[in-house]
């Protein structure tokens, strides 16, 4: 009976961690659609405008690729690990994707925040700050992304060394 439990607490917990990841990128996809309409610069503006005018939105929607990129690939490891799948190649590909995706947004962000402190900015320190949030927790990411991929890659290399010996 217990063997039988295990499998199934396992997968309903993958089940239960994609289910928040496809939320937040839910939740992330229509805060970025709706929130440039509540900008003080964009209150009489007309749909075209908002978004069609705004190199910095523009920069910021291009940016949120790898973002969405990340969360894909989060959602496929976790697959993985629900299929007992999590010891192979393409577990650790995932994750080295997620790495990248993570050192990518650090990029974005530093971009952004050359952007906010060289232009003429209403708000340069909520700029600032909500740069650094997000860098930080891309560092997080890429640091934690890093380190299964590191610890991930080991196990497949052990693996496919005992399957040529036997």
């Amino acid at each position: 009976m217990t063997t039988l439990k295990a499998p199934l607490m396992a997968r309903s917990s993958t089940a239960f961690l994609q289910s928040v990841i496809v939320l937040i990128g839910i939740g992330a996809l229509a805060l970025m659609l709706w929130e440039p309409h509540l900008e003080g610069r964009n209150a009489q503006a007309t749909v075209f405008e908002i978004y069609f005018k705004d190199p910095f939105l523009a920069y910021a929607y291009v940016a949120s690729i790898s973002f969405f990129v990340a969360l894909y690939h989060g959602f496929k490891v976790l697959g993985y690990a629900g299929r007992n799948q999590v010891f192979s190649p393409a577990a650790v590909k995932a994750l080295r994707t997620i790495k990248y995706c993570a050192l990518a947004m650090i990029g974005f962000v530093a971009g952004g925040e050359v952007f906010i402190l060289m232009h003429d900015s209403d708000d340069r320190a909520g700029g600032v700050f909500m740069g650094v949030l997000v860098t930080f927790g891309s560092i997080v990411m890429a640091t934690a992304a890093a380190t299964f991929e590191r610890i991930l890659q080991t196990a497949v290399d052990l693996k496919s060394e005992n399957d040529l010996t036997v």
